[in-house]
Order: C-alpha cells, then structure tokens, then sequence
C-alpha cells in the first residue's frame, strides 16, 4: 500500500514539474518574441530612413513652367445627336513661348470644340477612348501653337 501512495505522489510531483518547465518555456518564448519584434521594427525603421534618404525624386516639369486653363468645352456629340460632352482642361508650356497666351487659349478652346462635335460616343468611351481624346486633343494643340504648349491636361469630362 505505501508503494500505491508513492507511485500517486511521485506522478503528482511529476505533472508538477513538468508545469513548471511549460511555464518557463512559454515565458521565455514570449519574452524572446517580444525582443525580437522590437529588434525588427528598429532595423526595418532604420531601412526606411535611409531609402528614403537615397530616393531620387524625378520631375516631369522643371524649369519656368506655366498652367493656365483652358476653361471649359460644352458641345454636342455627332453621335446621337442629343448627347452633350463638356471637358474642363488645362495646358502646360514654357513661359514666354506663347507670345499672346490669351489668344492661343482662345484657338486652343475653338479647336477642341471643334474636335469634340466630330466625336461619337464609342469613340470616348472607357478608359481607352479617354486616352485616345487625350492623344488626339495633345497633337492638336501642338500643331496649332507650334509646339509651344508641352501638355494639354484633361481636367474633368462630363458626357450626358
């Protein structure tokens, strides 16, 4: 009988332990992943930093640039007949190439509104028809002020 109740104490001493050394190990491994985390966000912090001191910022327009708006375009599309584009754009050029700037808006507005009643509403379209309007406005604005204007910028395109 004295062996029955040593075997019960030596397993009860046994699960003691082995609680024992859990404990510690899920202290241990806790406390290590709370190191090791905070080693990490310094190193990944410090990485940061120095990309973001290595970056090279490339702009597309530097120099004596100027932005003036075209002002806004209402005109009716060639098809259906009752479908009504209105475009607000902006163009980029160097200061001093437009000898009269006011003037070549002027063109540049009269184009695009000529342009835009030639226009179907396939034709503008997604994603893909925006682009191509924007191509097409850009190669008209560069034949008519001779290359002045670096940009034409579509601003806003409502069709209704």
């Amino acid at each position: 009988m004295a062996d029955a109740k040593d075997s019960k104490k030596g397993g009860k001493g046994w699960i003691g332990a082995l609680a024992l050394v859990t404990l510690v190990a899920v202290g241990t491994g806790g406390g290590l992943g709370v190191y090791l985390l905070g080693s990490v966000e310094k190193s990944v912090d410090l990485k940061q930093r120095e990309e973001a001191g290595k970056a090279v910022k490339v702009l597309n327009y530097t120099g004596d640039l100027s932005l003036r708006s075209v002002g806004s375009v209402v005109a009716n599309l060639a098809e259906p007949a009752d479908s009504w584009v209105r475009i607000e754009s902006s163009v980029v050029f160097q200061a001093g190439a437009l000898p009269n700037p006011d003037v070549s808006l002027a063109e540049i507005r009269a184009d695009a509104l000529a342009y835009l009643r030639t226009l179907s509403m396939a034709q503008i379209e997604g994603a893909s028809g925006l682009q191509h309007l924007r191509e097409d406005l850009n190669e008209r604005v560069a034949i008519r002020t001779k290359g002045a204007v670096r940009e034409f910028i579509v601003e806003s395109l409502v069709v209704q």
